[in-house]
């Protein structure tokens, strides 16, 4: 009786098709990113010095779970990755360093509506090398959001912050590489590659940084961003293309550029203007259809 609920619990997961755990996977893994670019905002320290804690504390977050969980043969799942882990990791690596640059260079609201071009950067990359069919509703949901996305930060993007503009676009790029790259490996476990890519980051702005003139405060921030937030959010999310299109992964992470900016009205004070609200729940709507839509297609195709 004791393990009545554990067991309901376990035939609730296995009645989850495989796409259905990939997005709910995809989707917590963003709701654990969206206070990122809060938190970067919040140190104080230079971003070269950011991205090498950064770096520093993701790869022992990432790589310490599997030494603890697979010991001796952490090192053989690293090398079963070959060179897409190595060109997942380069990709992750420079999507963090445009990150970083990007928020020190401009708004939170301009890096994260631009990031959000990714599902497009995504489809086009996918039909490339993937040969990936994009279905005519994932085009639909990808304009609509954008459409939602734009409204939402109109006017936004009239400044003259053009170098952290190219940034955040570089980072955009980068992460839909980035999924795309680890979908074309969907049964190989990839997840190492973000901490390999946390020593890609890391090792690189080590010339750069001041690593010992953060402040405990700041160095606060960086640990729990490091140890707990980065690799729980990019391990779910980077677990996501398994199971659904690097398209739809993308898509799903438009939910950052939506919450991301109510973390910085809730901490520090700015307060949300109507064009959020009305451009939020634009896509946020849009999502949930687009998820339920395909959802709805796939419980009518036959099983095989």
């Amino acid at each position: 009786m004791g393990n009545t609920p554990t067991l309901r619990a376990s035939k609730m997961m296995s009645r989850l098709s495989p796409h259905m755990y990939g997005t709910l996977l995809t989707v917590l893994g963003v709701l654990v990113l969206t206070p990122d670019g809060l938190l970067v905002r919040l140190i104080g320290a230079d971003a070269w010095t950011i991205l090498f804690w950064r770096g520093i504390f993701f790869s022992i977050g990432i790589l310490g779970f599997y030494a603890v969980r697979h010991r001796l043969n952490t090192l053989n799942i690293i090398r079963l990755m070959g060179f897409r882990g190595i060109q997942a990791a380069f990709f992750f690596a420079s999507s963090t360093i445009f990150f970083v640059h990007a928020i020190h260079n401009t708004s939170v609201a301009n890096v994260l509506v631009i990031i959000a071009t990714a599902p497009l950067c995504s489809a086009l990359i996918s039909k490339i090398f993937l040969k990936e069919n994009v279905s005519n509703s994932t085009w639909i949901a990808i304009l609509i959001s954008c459409g939602g996305i734009g409204f939402l930060f109109y006017g936004s993007m009239t400044g003259g912050n053009h170098l952290g503009d190219l940034y955040a676009l570089g980072s955009a790029i980068s992460i839909a590489s980035q999924i795309t790259t680890v979908r074309l490996s969907r049964h190989v476990d990839m997840v190492p590659s973000l901490g390999v890519s946390g020593v890609f980051f890391a090792l690189f702005a080590l010339p750069m940084a001041s690593p010992f003139s953060v402040t405990s405060s700041d160095f606060s921030i960086l640990l729990f961003l490091g140890l707990v937030i980065l690799p729980i959010a990019f391990g779910l999310i980077t677990i996501g293309p398994r199971y659904i299109s690097a398209t739809e992964v993308s898509l799903i992470m438009l939910l950052e550029t939506f919450l991301g900016p109510i973390w910085v009205w809730l901490v520090i004070g700015e307060t949300a203007e109507p064009e959020t609200l009305i451009g939020g729940a634009l896509v946020l709507t849009t999502l949930i259809l687009h998820t339920l839509y395909n959802a709805r297609l796939r419980a009518r195709q036959p099983a095989v």
